[in-house]
């Protein structure tokens, strides 16, 4: 059971650049008491030493913007930024993320509108079905913030461990390299544990697309960005 300072799919800032103090340790219950950052709010919450991360910001914290996909590491759709990585939260345990910053897709809109790589994605065409959409937007956030004009190659290797199924890896390139040009170097990073790591950062990914592929869909799958009103997404079965 999760105890949270307020809601944490706002993405506001932390107050704390460090993160809370790590207060992990098993409690009289056997399970683990952990103090993390999520989307910029403080959460306290003893979790089972089993619980992946994935399954505490989904079935705890209600953060469903961040997709169940093969549940092995192989697919990215559940990608989230512990401390700036990019991380794939189905194969981290939730008590391993204590005392660190984690982000979620819903940790991005400001002020109820969305962020510049999530503005890309719909302009660009390049949501097609919508599934993978939150972790490829994560795994190119974390790129950007490390790498401000990455170039095509950086790109295809940031995003190697995201698998889209749709094929739609041209429109998804063309979006994160239109987010680069048109981000203010102000915004690149600002979020909560978004230091940016850079590509070939990620914790477990596995194989991904590093090729082009084929165009996909020109559907924009809105409901994929997360977080936003109208962006909540389908949850995942």
């Amino acid at each position: 059971m999760s105890e949270c300072c307020g809601p944490v799919g706002a993405g506001e800032s932390a107050a704390s650049a460090s993160g809370p103090r790590g207060t992990s340790g098993v409690t009289s219950r056997g399970t683990f008491s952990v103090n993390m950052w999520v989307n910029g709010r403080t959460v306290r919450a003893e979790v089972p030493a089993t619980r992946t991360l994935l399954e505490f910001l989904r079935e705890d914290l209600g953060l469903t913007g961040t997709k169940e996909g093969c549940g092995k590491g192989e697919c990215g759709a559940c990608t989230v930024l512990v401390d700036g990585k990019p991380v794939n939260s189905c194969l981290m345990l939730a008590y391993q993320a204590d005392g660190k910053q984690v982000v979620t897709i819903e940790g991005l809109e400001r002020d109820g509108s969305l962020h510049p790589i999530q503005e890309a994605f719909v302009t660009e065409g390049a949501v097609q079905c919508g599934f993978c959409t939150p972790g490829m937007i994560m795994s190119a956030k974390a790129l950007l913030d490390a790498n401000p004009s990455p170039t095509r190659d950086e790109i295809r290797q940031a995003i190697s461990g995201n698998l889209c199924r749709c094929t739609g890896y041209a429109k998804i390139i063309r979006a994160i390299e239109v987010a680069a040009a048109r981000l203010p170097g102000a915004e690149r990073g600002d979020d909560p544990g978004t230091t940016g790591t850079g590509a070939g950062a990620r914790a477990g990914a596995g194989a991904g697309a590093g090729s082009d592929g084929s165009d996909g869909s020109d559907g924009t799958g809105a409901g994929a960005l997360g977080g936003v009103r109208g962006f909540a997404g389908p949850d995942a079965t």
